[in-house]
């Protein structure tokens, strides 16, 4: 219970319990024998007097009373220091699942009304499933005694089954096969007299998302006391639909509860109303995926480093080589330009195939390797997983076949990707790839050829009528310079002719 001022929680203050559930002696057992050791006796006792409350035949809730009843069933005098023990003892229920407190105010009035709600005690199975309630057992009565009390909820199978691999057969008789239900009449009082005399608290039912398994109390138990945004995050308290997504978007990123508790405490995360700002929290949350994965990549890279070097070292001690894996001749690749005349095919292709990354790509430089195409590889080697033969088949493809001269970072990483994508995991599947992806950049280049040569021949007729449709003014006709035409006599008898017969019309 969190209560700041003592003026606020009185024995004047009126009070109901509500609970939706009755004890079985399974429960009974899990709190005097479990629950009890964890938060004691006084705080048990006050949670058996809530029960109390409500008949034990039935559900629902109290009666509203003053909470002097409490007190004097608690054995607490009524002054600050009994309340501040019912609230200490009300606070430990809290903390374990079996009680949850609010406070109500009353309309048009200073008074408050505080509800209690028990919760059912969890079954054995979940109980010893819950991580932080069976450590705190341990940490209670030991860990022998913690196996004890496990034990003791138990009754063990029979010997003559317990080893045994049975058939299973379930020859249960289903509802519908039993019992036969009139649904042609519907009865409307039945129905009318059944939603009058339902209860008025009913558990909404809220999608279930992926979660992380976080608890508002893991995080406010690591949040900073001195933080400006704690009084926010004390509000996720109860607040199942806010702590569901606070869960989804650490199970997204794989947040820890550090991870979460230092973005929650970060500037504008929440707004000035109090309200958690989720796009806002999802943006900070998928930066710090990528830099906790930058360094994991990172670290990775040097935990490799140091692998090879320690192998190198041993393998000058006198460590056999490795043994070489013969390429048959129809997965044969060229020789580069650059390795033309220092090695034959034969000898190019088992390099490719049997050579280190590291050694084979030196062989297409006169000189040092550029660094940055060391760490390309370097990426792809450790942490692309691809295997040493498809890295020099991707060597071989944006080094020795790139005529384009497009030897990127962006350009090699798009290659690798798509290999990954394609499932490029041995030296043929790499090589059918190559050659798929030179045929498909022939079949580009001939398409494009094409259609340039089809744009020259049409390109006076569809430029004029492309300025047609652009340009405000119509294209005119530029008559050109075509030099002196020959003309015949007929052909200038002819003309006059023409020329006499239109003046003589005029």
């Amino acid at each position: 219970m969190r209560i700041g001022n003592m003026h606020q929680f009185t024995e004047h203050h009126r009070y109901y319990s509500y609970r939706d559930f009755s004890l079985s002696a399974v429960d009974r057992k899990m709190i005097g024998l479990i629950y009890q050791p964890m938060i004691g006796a006084f705080a048990t006792g006050l949670y058996q007097l809530f029960y109390q409350l409500v008949p034990d035949d039935r559900v629902g809730y109290s009666p509203l009373e003053p909470q002097r009843k409490l007190f004097l069933g608690s054995g607490l005098d009524m002054h600050e220091r009994g309340r501040q023990e019912f609230v200490e003892q009300a606070s430990r229920l809290e903390a374990v699942g079996l009680l949850q407190t609010s406070r109500l105010g009353v309309p048009d009035s200073d008074d408050y009304v505080y509800e209690y709600e028990l919760i059912k005690p969890l079954s054995p199975d979940e109980f010893f499933r819950n991580p932080h309630l069976m450590l705190l057992l341990r940490d209670k009565v030991g860990k022998y005694a913690v196996i004890s009390l496990r034990e003791s909820f138990y009754e063990k199978e029979a010997d003559e089954l317990a080893g045994a691999e049975l058939a299973r057969d379930n020859i249960t008789v289903p509802f519908y096969e039993l019992f036969k239900l009139n649904a042609q009449t519907v009865d409307v009082e039945l129905e009318q007299a059944l939603s009058e005399v339902a209860p008025t608290r009913s558990p909404a039912a809220k999608p279930q998302l992926e979660t992380a398994g976080i608890q508002y109390g893991e995080i406010i138990s690591r949040f900073p006391r001195n933080s400006a945004n704690r009084k926010y995050v004390e509000r996720l308290r109860g607040d199942e639909e806010q702590m569901a997504q606070l869960n989804f978007v650490a199970y997204k990123y794989s947040l820890t509860v550090v991870d979460l508790c230092r973005l929650l405490d970060e500037d504008d995360v929440f707004s000035t109303r109090g309200e958690l700002m989720m796009d806002e929290l999802q943006l900070r949350a998928s930066q710090m995926y990528r830099q906790d994965r930058k360094r994991d990549e990172d670290r990775l890279r040097m935990q490799g480093r140091m692998e090879a070097a320690s192998a190198g070292e041993q393998g000058d001690t006198g460590d056999e080589p490795l043994e070489e894996v013969a390429v048959q001749e129809e997965f044969y690749m060229e020789v580069p330009a650059q390795l033309a005349g220092r090695c034959d095919i034969h000898q190019y292709n088992m390099l490719m195939r049997n050579e280190p990354h590291t050694r084979f790509v030196t062989r297409f430089f006169p000189g040092a390797v550029p660094e940055w195409i060391i760490r390309v590889f370097e990426v792809i080697d450790l942490n692309y997983r691809l295997t040493g033969s498809v890295i020099n088949v991707l060597i071989h493809y944006v080094l020795g076949m790139n005529d384009a001269q497009r030897v990127t970072k962006t350009y090699i990483d798009a290659v690798a990707s798509n290999m990954l994508v394609k499932r490029i995991d041995s030296f043929e599947k790499a090589v059918r790839y190559v050659r798929d992806q030179v045929r498909m950049e022939k079949d580009r280049e001939l398409r494009q050829a094409g259609g340039a040569a089809g744009g020259k021949a049409s390109g006076g007729a569809r430029g004029a009528a492309s300025g047609r449709t652009r340009g405000r003014k119509p294209a005119m006709a530029i008559v050109q310079e075509a030099g002196e035409l020959a003309v015949s006599q007929e052909e200038l008898e002819e003309m006059r002719r023409l020329a006499r017969k239109l003046d003589g019309n005029k």
